[in-house]
């Protein structure tokens, strides 16, 4: 006779539940695209690189000592006007100005945008170039102030000094901006921390309290 027959047991379900994460691809793509603003690291170095291409080979292209002078000024110029209001805003967060109060004082205004890790990671090779080309030039143009002191030519020592008062007042500001950012995250971060130690001691000392409370009753 045939065996006993065994019980039916119950179809597996192949199916499970996938979570979709839809922000994965989005941060993937961020990530891969390395340069996210083209355009403002393009003309973040282009400024200031024709400034000091321009004053090397300004022979080269004009005998002019008013045209090489004019035309290096107004690089300069033009670079000041956009990394302090364009490309700083835009590559790394960043943005300074000079506002004055109603009593006509005048106060150096420093901010850093608060982003997301995930887009600050994406723009790391951005904020490399904003800050390479930052330090560098005006290096440069320090460098080009001794060789025109030492070499006699004071007629470029103007356009010398321009040079180094431009670049070096965005530099300045925005290390200013990035210590001043580093500082409230720092201050907040000690906040929390004695907040936590606060929270964490404060149920033991009430419970102290209470039992000195209790045997001064009984006593």
């Amino acid at each position: 006779p045939p065996g006993p027959v065994p019980p039916l047991q119950p179809l597996a379900d192949d199916t499970e539940d996938v979570s979709l994460d839809f922000g994965a691809e989005e941060e993937l793509r961020l990530r891969k695209a390395r340069i996210r603003h083209p355009l403002a690291t393009f003309f973040h170095l282009f400024f200031r690189v024709s400034a000091i291409v321009t004053y090397l080979f300004c022979d080269w292209f004009s005998k002019s000592f008013v045209a090489c002078f004019v035309t290096i000024l107004l690089l300069l110029s033009f670079d000041f006007w956009s990394v302090k209001n364009v490309t700083g805003r835009l590559l790394v967060g960043l943005r300074w100005w000079n506002q004055i109060d109603e009593d006509g004082k005048s106060h150096w205004v420093f901010e850093a945008k608060k982003v997301s890790t995930n887009i600050a990671a994406s723009t790391e090779v951005e904020a490399r170039i904003f800050w390479l080309g930052l330090i560098i030039c005006p290096i440069i143009w320090t460098l080009f102030f001794f060789s025109t002191l030492f070499s006699l030519k004071l007629k470029w020592l103007a356009l010398v000094i321009a040079g180094i008062s431009l670049q070096t007042a965005n530099l300045y500001g925005y290390i200013h901006c990035k210590l001043g950012g580093q500082k409230s995250i720092s201050q907040v971060t000690s906040r929390l921390l004695s907040q936590q130690m606060f929270q964490r001691d404060r149920p033991e000392e009430f419970q102290k309290i209470v039992l000195k409370g209790m045997e001064m009753h009984n006593h």
